[in-house]
């Protein structure tokens, strides 16, 4: 299984264009040791060719050109791209269809929530009916049905089982503030000749038992590092949400992320993505980045590989 990081940042990117927290103003000036990063996004592929896109973030366009996977090859008009798979309905990971128009119609897996918001309230799938469309392939989240296995014929020997976890639904959805099953899903994604599995998770609000049971299941794990602090945003003077606000698990803290991590078996490979840009893990002279270093807990970054 090959996992390409497209970008690993949470929304805004790192350096946000309009932050000044000291982050952002450190990589700026030069003033802290940190490397920029886009938004959120990854491509998994079986074979290296055809690859499935899981999210595509407003920063499509730069990604796409970094990594020479995904480059056209074979006909004048061609892509590595052979589907998108959205995780939910956030601007921050679906804005990036509008950037792919041209190569409409597109296979879209998502929950019938997310194809909802994406019809109505940010209506992505009416809008590029004028340049082909976008094939809705209902990955089936609802209510009665935490848990969904499918197959993704661009990726053939992996087989896909989508986890409905506990976030929050994007601002302009019916549902903000009190999300249903759908509205957010991890993934585990399992190479089963190879006995592999990848477990994806970048918006994680809360743990239970059935999502640590995918948790241990996985030989990698690349899940929320959004924020250390639960109240980061109001420390650092850019927002007044918190975390389980925004539906995403603090690391640091009782029964943050980290704990979590701790518990899981030794050989575990564990990777942080999403990360927000007030995140001190950013910096790689921080305390807090140290306090990962000594835990073996890697922090994504643009262009980073993964073989599993």
């Amino acid at each position: 299984m090959h996992v390409l990081v497209l970008g690993a940042a949470a929304g805004g990117g790192f350096p946000q264009w309009n932050c000044n927290c000291s982050l952002c103003r450190g990589l700026r000036e030069g003033s802290i040791e940190a490397t920029p990063r886009t938004q959120s996004s990854i491509a998994i592929s079986s074979d290296g060719e055809r690859w499935l896109l899981c999210n595509a973030s407003p920063d499509i366009r730069s990604q796409l050109a970094a990594n020479r996977e995904l480059h056209p090859r074979r006909i004048p008009r061609d892509s590595g791209i052979g589907g998108v798979l959205l995780m939910d309905a956030q601007i921050d990971h679906a804005t990036g269809l509008l950037s792919l128009r041209e190569g409409c119609p597109f296979d879209v897996w998502c929950t019938p929530n997310v194809h909802q918001d994406l019809s109505s309230g940010f209506p992505l799938f009416t809008m590029l009916e004028h340049w082909g469309g976008l094939n809705w392939r209902p990955i089936g989240i609802d209510e009665t049905h935490l848990e969904a296995e499918f197959e993704v014929p661009a990726c053939p020997g992996l087989a896909f089982t989508a986890v409905a976890l506990t976030s929050n639904a994007p601002p302009y959805s019916p549902r903000r503030g009190a999300p249903t099953p759908g509205d957010n899903i991890g993934l585990l994604i399992e190479d089963r000749e190879r006995d592999k599995r990848l477990f994806y998770a970048p918006g994680l609000g809360r743990l239970d038992v059935r999502v640590r049971s995918f948790l241990r299941r996985a030989d990698c794990v690349l899940v929320d590092g959004t924020l250390w602090h639960n109240d980061e945003l109001i420390r650092a003077g850019v927002g007044q949400a918190t975390g389980a606000d925004m539906g995403h698990l603090a690391l640091a803290g009782a029964g943050g992320l980290l704990e979590e991590l701790a518990d899981l078996p030794a050989d575990t490979r564990r990777v942080l993505i999403h990360i927000n840009n007030t995140n001190p893990i950013l910096d790689e002279r921080s305390p807090e980045r140290g306090t990962l270093d000594e835990a073996s807990i890697e922090v994504a970054f643009d262009g980073m590989r993964l073989e599993i």
